[in-house]
């Protein structure tokens, strides 16, 4: 037998498809379902749970905790009310365990609707190859398009000690509510999760660089977001930044921080940013460039340097959003098999929710961008400041804030802004009128429901 032959024989067999995604995250995953329907051959490569972040670590379970801080806040008004309810404990195993059996039968629906597209799935790291194959478990895969669809991690600091704290996904891991928890970060995820442990009953506190949170959204946000964190039991340091962390004998953390120390903290949660999930798969094999932070650079059309290699979500660093990776993954399946050339996601005017407590709904140009684009003598902004007639009863009451921004002689809308209770739902209905480019004249040619909130959107003046 020749040498060429035993080659050719012993050489791996690279398995063909019209469409490769690597990652089985919600953009993935919808990006590859949708290319199935037009007679594509696909497949899905993941190394973890079908859903990505946002159905296992991310909005999803978030929102399950969310709701359930919700109740105990609606616990205390129930007495204004007059319920005579009298609450005996709560049971953070219990929400645990149906809000895990929940995710897990979502794992199951995201693996059965693959399978129901005749999209298949590919379990395994997945890392490029020299000759633009992605190789999974010692399989070479091969297609003419390939998604890099990889999603991103939590970020821990670099400082003694820090391997004790945990993350995000450590969040949806704990088995019981810690009695003492400190909070590290000023970003939403930071925000959303100290406000669920405060309400929830525990000693919470918040530790962030600067006087404010959420501070790349507007002011408007940014103010009222920081100044409910402390009625919402949330304890807040500002300008304090943690330099060592120590484990104790009885298991409780030691923090030395810029402004004091802090002891028997039982659980450290760091939420002070996130990296993509770029530097384990070979993309400096096949030449991909990256951005100074590993974010994945693409044009408008997803398209990244190599012909024939796209990228979308968090991986590319830009508008962290489980829709947002839907909507461009579809998008882009329909640009490369449905024949819509010019086909590309618009990124401007992205609704966008924070569950904070309460929640924050934001879409458009914040007020300092707004000027910055149109120039301040050519924007008008309206704001109001109301209590909301759910707390006419109630003893304390908790102020809702809004905000139009309006550019041009014809006042369009190019901003919007809210803080308060019910404002993450009415937010969708607002966000498809300011896509749609309404103007201030039209919100306020609607007639308003009353007695609402969002009624004031179209009163304002």
């Amino acid at each position: 037998m020749s040498a060429r032959f035993l080659s050719s024989r012993m050489a791996p067999i690279v398995k063909k498809f019209d469409y490769l995604v690597i990652g089985g995250g919600s953009g993935g995953i919808a990006s590859a379902r949708r290319a199935a329907e037009f007679g594509i051959k696909a497949a899905v490569i993941e190394e973890g749970r079908w859903g990505g972040t946002c159905v296992n670590v991310g909005c999803v379970p978030k929102k399950v905790m969310f709701n359930t801080a919700m109740h105990a806040e609606i616990i205390k008004d129930h007495q204004g009310y007059g319920f005579d309810v009298e609450l005996k404990r709560f049971d953070w195993g219990r929400v645990k365990q149906s809000r895990d059996a929940y995710i897990k039968r979502l794992n199951g629906i995201y693996e059965t609707n693959l399978g129901k597209a005749s999209v298949e799935t590919i379990v395994g790291h997945a890392s490029f190859t020299q000759d633009k194959c992605v190789e999974v478990n010692g399989q070479k895969y091969a297609a003419d398009h390939i998604l890099i669809a990889t999603g991103g991690k939590a970020d821990i600091p670099n400082i003694p000690g820090a391997e004790h704290g945990i993350t995000s996904d450590g969040f949806f891991d704990l088995e019981d509510l810690p009695k003492k928890v400190v909070v590290v970060g000023a970003g939403y995820i930071a925000v959303e999760l100290a406000g669920i442990f405060g309400a929830l009953g525990a000693d919470t506190s918040l530790l962030i660089r600067y006087d404010q949170v959420l501070r790349t959204f507007d002011s408007l946000v940014s103010e009222a977001v920081t100044d409910n964190l402390e009625p919402g039991g949330v304890k807040l340091c500002k300008r304090t930044q943690i330099s060592n962390v120590k484990k104790e004998a009885d298991g409780t953390l030691t923090l030395e921080t810029s402004t004091g120390v802090i002891d028997k903290v039982d659980t450290l949660l760091w939420a002070i940013g996130r990296s993509p999930n770029s530097d384990t798969i070979g993309l400096e094999k096949i030449g991909v460039k990256v951005d100074p932070k590993n974010h994945v650079i693409v044009d408008e059309y997803q398209n990244t340097n190599v012909p024939g290699v796209y990228a979308l979500g968090d991986v590319c660093g830009r508008f962290l959003l489980t829709p947002v990776a839907i909507a461009a993954g579809r998008r882009l399946s329909h640009r490369l098999f449905d024949g819509k050339k010019d086909l590309k996601l618009d990124y401007t005017n992205i609704p966008t929710v924070v569950f904070s407590h309460p929640p924050t709904g934001t879409v458009g140009l914040t007020e300092d961008e707004a000027v910055t684009e149109y120039g301040k003598d050519n924007l008008k902004v309206y704001k109001a400041s109301f209590v909301p007639m759910y707390y006419s009863v109630l003893d304390h009451k908790q102020r809702c804030h809004m905000k139009l921004i309006c550019a041009g002689p014809e006042e369009r809308v190019v901003g919007l802004h809210m803080v308060g209770l019910g404002v993450d739902e009415m937010l969708q209905g607002f966000g498809v009128a300011i896509k749609m480019g309404a103007t201030k004249a039209q919100f306020d040619s609607c007639v308003a429901i009353h007695p609402t909130s969002s009624e004031e959107l179209v009163t304002m003046r």
